[in-house]
């Protein structure tokens, strides 16, 4: 294998209900940088504990296990947005074109490829570690697709055209990719990706619907900010939103 995985911990596990629920579980005993892969995950969840749909093996379903200081900082908020970006990144080394609508999903033609979920541990005032899972639908047969209600899903298999066999490899281009900036992105922020994201996003300077925890807005997507926060008008309310997501 190549010197990432001689040099990172991973987890290979060969069922689980998720990656990010073993990881918080077995948090303490689990080294900074420390990658959890299972080959099956029956009970993953997205953000505001939506489900996500388990396409079967030979699709990516990992936590990252992060623990970059001992109190929580700010620019932990936005791995969800800096994971995109490097998720985009390999995507186009396919030839694929992605979206990412706001914050952190990932579109192929408007259909749904990945999930990314951050996940924070705090025990009284101390950061405990960060969780980040990620799942990556890179082989979906009709028959997995059914499964998922609202059917905008797509996955690598389908946008190739052909099928997708070198999970390990899409796993290695991804840790490379991540860790290249991690250090960077951990002292600059969303600013040091701020660029890129704007590059592929797909919101912006149109009407869109932002559903928070108890309630769903509606109005224009202004613009970023360099928080990564989304500014939107709505009712000609300028409204700074740092959490929600796009419908």
């Amino acid at each position: 294998m190549t010197f990432l995985y001689k040099t990172m911990n991973i987890i290979n596990l060969e069922k689980v209900n998720s990656t990010n629920f073993y990881a918080k579980l077995n948090l303490d005993n689990i080294s900074d940088k420390t990658v959890v892969c299972a080959e099956a995950q029956t009970s993953g969840k997205g953000r505001f504990n939506r489900r996500w749909v388990d396409m079967g093996k030979g699709n990516l379903f990992m936590s990252l296990v992060l623990k970059p200081s001992d109190v929580f900082s700010p620019v932990y908020s936005n791995l969800t947005q800096y994971t995109s970006v490097i998720l985009c990144r390999i995507f186009e080394e396919y030839g694929i074109n992605p979206e990412i609508k706001w914050p952190n999903d990932i579109l192929i033609n408007g259909k749904k490829i990945a999930g990314i979920l951050s996940e924070s541990v705090i025990c009284g005032s101390a950061l405990k570690g960060l969780i980040l899972g990620v799942g990556v639908n890179l082989n979906a047969d009709n028959t997995k697709l059914a499964l998922v209600s609202d059917k905008m899903v797509t996955a690598l298999n389908i946008e190739l055209l052909h099928e997708y066999e070198d999970k390990q490899l899409f796993l290695e281009k991804f840790l490379r990719e991540f860790f290249k900036d991690y250090e960077k992105f951990l002292n600059s922020g969303f600013y040091c990706i701020k660029a890129e994201y704007l590059e592929r996003c797909n919101f912006l300077g149109k009407i869109v619907r932002v559903n928070l925890l108890n309630k769903t807005l509606e109005g224009k997507a202004l613009r970023l900010s360099d928080s990564g926060e989304l500014v939107l008008n709505a009712a000609n309310k300028l409204l700074v939103l740092s959490s929600g997501d796009i419908l």
